[in-house]
């Protein structure tokens, strides 16, 4: 087989890469940074891996190579503020990826032999509106700072860019513009915060059913060893989520499936 010259890894280093995605539950970014690749060309050899496909394939990314995607990208955008200004109110749905993030937290339980005066941890969770992509973290607490250092997990492992963060009211989401540790992530990154309606956390739909779906299918089903043992299995979680589990919402497919059809489209 011959290897263009713009191929950054080989077959072999291929099978190893989906080796430590899926048995060692590496992260998309620590990959994407040891392989030196885009977090995009990670994706798309995960999903061709499925296929048992390991072989090198030439880009068929066109939308952005070209001058097309953006003019429908802007024209998109024109028609979208005309609605707005004529004041015409209709829901949504969210087209491409990163459009919404939806968070949320929840507490988690104290692990067998624990003491009473430990403190309990918090699950930090973030699933993006289009792909059903979940990003997921265990922090100290509910707190502005926690919040701030889960949302720079997020950017540090998302490789499409995020528009709007969007959460419940809490004190860790929201307060004063100068002061608020997340608040000023997301000016710094230009990430528009939206928030539910005041006292119906409900409207945060998305964020609650992947949390309930994380303590009925991991956190009620695994025994940890300890705190350590429940991060690592919270990652695993994560990718099978991402790559393995079917979502109803996405017309049953995977998000990386669902990630993957947008920015690698299929030639007709």
């Amino acid at each position: 087989m011959t290897i263009h010259k713009s191929a950054r890894l080989t077959p072999i280093q291929r099978k190893e890469l989906v080796a430590r995605y899926f048995k060692n539950g590496v992260r998309i970014a620590t990959l994407a940074r040891d392989y030196r690749v885009s977090r995009n060309t990670i994706y798309n050899i995960i999903n061709r891996s499925r296929d048992n496909d390991f072989s090198i394939h030439r880009s068929v990314n066109k939308r952005y190579r070209c001058l097309e995607y953006g003019m429908k990208r802007l024209a998109k955008i024109e028609a979208e503020l005309e609605k707005k200004l004529k004041g015409k109110a209709r829901r949504y749905n969210k087209s491409y990826p990163g459009e919404m993030m939806h968070s949320d937290n929840t507490k988690l339980p104290m692990l067998e032999g624990e003491k009473l005066s430990d403190k309990p941890e918090t699950l930090y969770v973030a699933i993006d509106d289009f792909s059903r992509e979940l990003y997921a973290a265990i922090l100290p607490d509910r707190s502005q700072y926690s919040s701030a250092t889960f949302l720079k997990q997020v950017l540090e492992e998302c490789p499409y860019t995020l528009e709007v963060w969007y959460t419940d009211n809490g004190t860790e989401y929201k307060g004063n513009p100068n002061e608020h540790e997340l608040m000023k992530l997301c000016e710094a990154n230009e990430i528009k915060q939206s928030f539910t309606r005041p006292r119906t956390p409900r409207t945060n739909g998305k964020a609650e059913r992947v949390i309930k779906t994380i303590q009925e299918m991991w956190l009620g089903k695994t025994k940890f060893k300890n705190r350590n043992h429940r991060r690592v299995e919270l990652i695993r979680f994560v990718n099978y989520y991402n790559t393995v589990k079917p979502h109803k919402g996405i017309n049953s497919r995977t998000p990386l499936e669902q990630l993957t059809d947008y920015f690698y489209p299929q030639e007709l």
